[in-house]
């Protein structure tokens, strides 16, 4: 039981930053504007906040650094694909390659420690919450041990994530806003009709996934570790990009994608090295393998006919 409720917390773990870049990416998407960058804006708010918790010694104000540089790339792509409306799919990988090169740059010029920052400690990072109860009902079988085990002892930001996802529903499917944004990224030659702006809709998207992003990589690191490490995101922007296409652009199908992935990642840390019975020790490349190994299992045909946005990944230019 001891060993379920660890892979458990583990897996909500390794799901939160996933979590957070999917659902940025839902927004994004579901206005018309696909994102490859997620990734990128990712690093850089890792980056970006570690070194601000760093030099400021808040927690907040890492965070608010975090998401500002992960706008200024939303920015910056939306600049390109919408203003420009260039091709969004290269814009993407461009912030990719942008975010991976000037976070070692500006990490190695201004700390010296090979493209990490300091070492955090209590004060400059998001430390763990115990939920109200959760000593108390730790004896409990099964129901109290996974509320003090799983449930509690997350740090701020992962409560956040999970809030997001059935906020994130009602904003897309009842508010105006929401249906603004479906309705642009489906037909924007009719919202355009209608008197509505598609420029400002989609960069009203692109800048509410920049935010979370910064969420996602401020989580990675000054909350889920202690500093920002040279590419440390790992290639989670892929596999939330990956998620998302599981998922088929619903948040809730999003939420259960993601702690899937998570779950791989929790195996992946919990049985490095470790002998299995009638197994012995797997291969490390192997374990290390397993998320990506189901990204590829998942999109090569298992998941069903997943269609995107109508008018996902094309400009849209206003008839004259």
């Amino acid at each position: 039981m001891d060993t379920i409720l660890q892979l458990l917390d583990l897996s909500v773990r390794s799901a939160v930053p996933l979590l957070l870049a999917a659902l940025a990416g839902l927004y994004s998407e579901r206005s018309g504007v696909f994102d490859i960058g997620l990734e990128g804006k990712m690093l850089a708010a890792a980056f970006f906040a570690a070194a601000a918790a760093a030099v400021t010694g808040s927690a907040w104000l890492g965070l608010l650094a975090g998401i500002g540089a992960s706008v200024v790339l939303a920015l910056v792509h939306g600049f390109a694909s919408i203003t420009n409306r260039g091709n969004q799919i290269v814009s993407g990988v461009a912030i990719n390659f942008i975010a991976a090169g000037l976070t070692a740059l500006l990490g190695n010029s201004w700390f010296s420690q090979g493209g990490r920052t300091p070492q955090l400690f209590a004060g400059q990072r998001f430390n763990p919450i115990d939920l109200p109860l959760a000593d108390t009902l730790a004896s409990v079988p099964l129901v109290g041990q996974f509320y003090s085990q799983v449930v509690s002892g997350h740090n701020l930001i992962a409560y956040v994530a999970f809030l997001m996802v059935p906020f994130t529903w009602w904003v897309l499917f009842r508010t105006r806003f929401g249906l603004r944004l479906r309705a642009v990224g489906e037909n924007p030659a009719a919202v355009d009709t209608a008197g509505i702006s598609v420029t400002w809709a989609r960069y009203r998207a692109v800048i509410v996934c920049g935010v979370l992003c910064g969420f996602a990589g401020a989580y990675l690191s000054i909350g889920l570790q202690a500093g920002y490490v040279k590419d440390m995101t790992a290639g989670r922007g892929f596999i939330a990009l990956a998620a998302l296409i599981f998922a088929k652009w619903r948040p809730v199908a999003v939420m259960w994608a993601c702690l899937l992935f998570g779950f791989l990642g929790a195996i992946e840390i919990r049985y490095q090295g470790v002998a299995l019975p009638m197994v012995g020790v797997l291969p490390v490349q192997l374990v290390q393998a397993l998320p990506y190994i189901l990204t590829v299992v998942l999109l090569a045909g298992f998941i069903g006919r997943a269609i995107p946005p109508r008018a996902g990944g094309i400009p849209y230019v206003k008839e004259r």
